[in-house]
């Protein structure tokens, strides 16, 4: 079964079908597991937000991509109350910004100049250098001359000198923020955590769906702009210019700097290289335009410094203690293969591309950090979704679009591209490389797991690494699909889950949140933490399990108490 646009379940339709009659699936797992402070206010702002007369800041500062000299600069300028996001209206803009070690900025060690361009969307970037390692500073960005308007005041912190000791890292981790499910209070509460160093967001930043089309229940709390399925720049540039009014996530950019990969959403859902499961070029046009059209203008409003060839696969390092390597597995994996086709195990096939997965080893390899930390969008542990109740097992066959016989994997993660995995879980234990962490979103769960050589074994067998999987900012996962109270219903499939998979250490299935994740030179810490009420403006935070891994382990084990 898969989902209509419109939200309802029809029959899987095949490739000769006519395109009107494709859907969106629900990403498989919740795809498969509905299967088996005051920084800011607590109310999101309007996303038509206009500027009255002059020029003015609508959309915050940000900044994202710290190094131990540096940190990239980013905000969007309204120049006349027409220019708003996508619509290429407006003049050209001379932006100033200015750097300080103070938020009077009575200490200014940096200041420069650049346009905002209707190109861009009047979007701005600065890469700032030469300023001191692992330091906080602040900064803002300006326009005019007799009266100027400047922008809020951001926050940002440098990373630790590449060959520094230092003494510990810390990350808020979050993925999967649909703007229609609810509100970004998880973003709120990071913000509030002045002593994070950045915060990962593991992708899904936000979802190309028309108005109600990705609710489990059709349940919209707030509306998309644009209402209809996103496909054209315009398009994209008011998507994510709506994100940037959200005032929680106006005060987590402003707070601290963000390093961000993509996920499928920021294009359309389960993307591959040469389409997407919700793309239909006979009425939606070329894929490579709509692809194009979605990473122009992500770079444009992510703090991102984008590398070669349009991706985001990059390299960040945090002193001697950890080496940060951020993939990209949308834009050179194969298409996803059928489940039970056999073809997951194919060689032929890939998700990350030949030159990222040897550019991923090498890099592994070479890391003399003590922590090597991989940012990947979608979950590495091998997952297979056993025998469950049918009363559960019905259901949750349609939401996912699996077989109800029994087994079945979930094919948009490693687990559809097994080749791939396999190399490079054994370049792992070929190289002695240990202490190797995977920070996973995606799946709208969270999950703590040892990565397995040879899963069908284990315990009886090693395991190469370990994987942190932070749950959903607010996108749908099992209690949502299946209108149930959480950890109800869902602690059935938890159990099947964790019965079928010796190394799945934990699994919440029905959370909303984040995670900060604390590094030293002896472990590395997840503590989890939810929200109450995704729809509850005013949401509180309370943490809910934490999980570490030992250096030299390679395994997870459960912690009684967060770090702080």
């Amino acid at each position: 079964m898969t989902r209509r646009r419109d939200n309802s379940l029809t029959p899987a339709e095949g490739p000769g079908k006519p395109a009107a009659t494709l859907t969106p699936r629900r990403r498989t797992v919740v795809k498969a597991a509905a299967a088996t402070a005051a920084l800011a206010a607590p109310l999101a702002a309007t996303p038509t937000a206009r500027a009255a007369d002059g020029p003015a800041f609508l959309h915050g500062v940000a900044s994202g991509d710290p190094l131990p000299d540096g940190v990239l600069l980013w905000t969007r300028i309204t120049p006349t109350p027409d220019a708003v996001p996508g619509s290429g209206k407006g003049p050209d803009v001379e932006v100033r910004w200015e750097v300080a070690e103070d938020k009077g900025f009575a200490k200014v060690v940096g200041r420069g100049s650049t346009t905002a361009k209707a190109a861009r969307d009047h979007t701005v970037k600065a890469d700032v250098r030469g300023l001191r390692q692992a330091t906080t500073y602040y900064y803002r960005f300006s326009i005019g001359s007799d009266s100027p308007v400047s922008s809020p005041v951001g926050r940002t912190r440098t990373a630790p000198a590449h060959e520094s000791a230092a003494p510990g890292v810390r990350f808020g981790v979050v993925s999967c923020s649909n703007w229609e499910a609810g509100y970004f209070s998880a973003y709120r509460h990071l913000a509030a955590r002045t002593e994070l160093d950045a915060v990962l967001h593991l992708g899904d930043y936000l979802y190309e769906y028309a108005s109600g089309g990705f609710a489990s229940s059709g349940d919209v709390v707030r509306e998309h702009q644009p209402k209809h399925e996103i496909l054209t720049l315009a398009d994209y540039r008011t998507r994510h210019g709506a994100h940037k009014t959200d005032a929680d996530a106006q005060a987590l950019h402003r707070t601290h700097p963000v390093i961000a990969i993509w996920d499928d959403h920021e294009v359309a859902n389960d993307a591959w290289s040469g389409g997407a499961e919700n793309h239909t070029p006979e009425t939606e046009g070329p894929w490579a335009a709509r692809v194009a059209a979605a990473k122009q203008a992500y770079f444009e409003w992510m703090p991102v410094r984008p590398a070669t060839e349009g991706t985001v696969y990059r390299r960040l390092r945090f002193g001697k203690l950890a080496d940060l390597h951020l993939l990209d597995l949308r834009s050179f994996r194969s298409q996803q293969a059928k489940v039970g086709s056999g073809d997951v195990d194919s060689s032929a096939r890939t998700i990350t591309g030949r030159a990222q997965l040897d550019w991923l080893k090498a890099g592994l390899a070479a890391s003399d950090a003590a922590w090597k930390l991989v940012g990947t969008s979608v979950m590495i542990s091998p997952v297979a979704f056993g025998s469950l109740p049918a009363y559960l097992l019905k259901p949750l066959a349609e939401l996912l679009g699996l077989p109800e016989g029994g087994l079945a994997v979930n094919t948009d993660q490693w687990d559809g591209y097994t080749h791939d995995r396999k190399e490079l879980i054994g370049h792992l234990r070929d190289k002695g490389i240990r202490n190797t962490v995977f920070l996973t979103g995606d799946i709208h769960m969270a999950w703590a797991n040892d990565v397995p050589v040879t899963a069908a074994t284990y315990p009886a067998s090693p395991s190469a690494a370990t994987e942190f999987v932070v749950t959903s900012v607010t996108s749908d996962n099992v209690d949502d699909f299946l209108n149930v109270p959480p950890q109800t219903l869902s602690l059935v499939g938890v159990a099947a889950v964790k019965a079928a998979n010796r190394h799945v250490k934990w699994l919440d299935m029905d959370s909303h949140g984040y995670g900060v994740l604390d590094v030293t030179a002896e472990r590395s810490q997840m503590d989890y933490y939810i929200v109450s009420d995704r729809k509850d403006p005013k949401a509180t935070s309370s943490w809910a399990r934490s999980y570490r891994t030992l250096t030299g382990t390679q395994k997870v084990e459960r912690v009684h108490a967060p770090v702080r």
